[in-house]
């Protein structure tokens, strides 16, 4: 993909990253069972996966691929669930702003302490005091949305 997509690829993953909680919310109201619920969200997400991969099955990685692999690498579908799961019971009390804002805002502090450490062997991005007030203001703009 080129780099003149992925602003757009991304505003629209962070649409649909919105209204897939908002599904979800109903989904796990309409089946009662929120783990029933997260069951069947992650079903059709893998029957996805499994068909896309089917259609393109390469690259496969190699046995030093697979060496070189960091243990925790394969864990960030259970961090997500983690989100989708608190989404899928929060999103219908406390509404779809304060939940996609929290998360967000929650998402880019934790991306900027990723940055600014190196951690999980990402390239050192330093925090300015622009990032900063970045921030700063996710968080100010999450507590007025979800008081207000």
């Amino acid at each position: 993909m080129s780099n003149g997509w992925a602003l757009p690829f991304i505003l629209v993953a962070g649409a649909l990253q919105a209204l897939g909680a908002t599904m979800n919310g109903a989904l796990a109201k309409s089946l009662v069972n929120p783990w029933l619920a997260t069951s069947v969200s992650f079903l059709l997400v893998l029957f996805l996966s499994i068909a896309l991969f089917a259609c393109m099955p390469r690259p496969l990685p190699s046995a030093g691929d697979l060496a070189a692999m960091p243990w925790w690498a394969p864990l960030g579908g259970i961090t997500g669930a983690v989100a989708v799961f608190a989404g899928l019971l929060l999103i219908q009390k406390l509404g779809a702003g304060p939940v996609n804002g929290l998360t967000i805002t929650a998402n880019l502090v934790t991306s900027l302490l990723i940055d600014h450490f190196g951690l999980l062997r990402m390239e050192v991005h330093s925090l300015n005091p622009y990032r900063i007030a970045g921030a700063v203001l996710m968080i100010a703009g999450v507590a007025l949305i979800a008081r207000f």
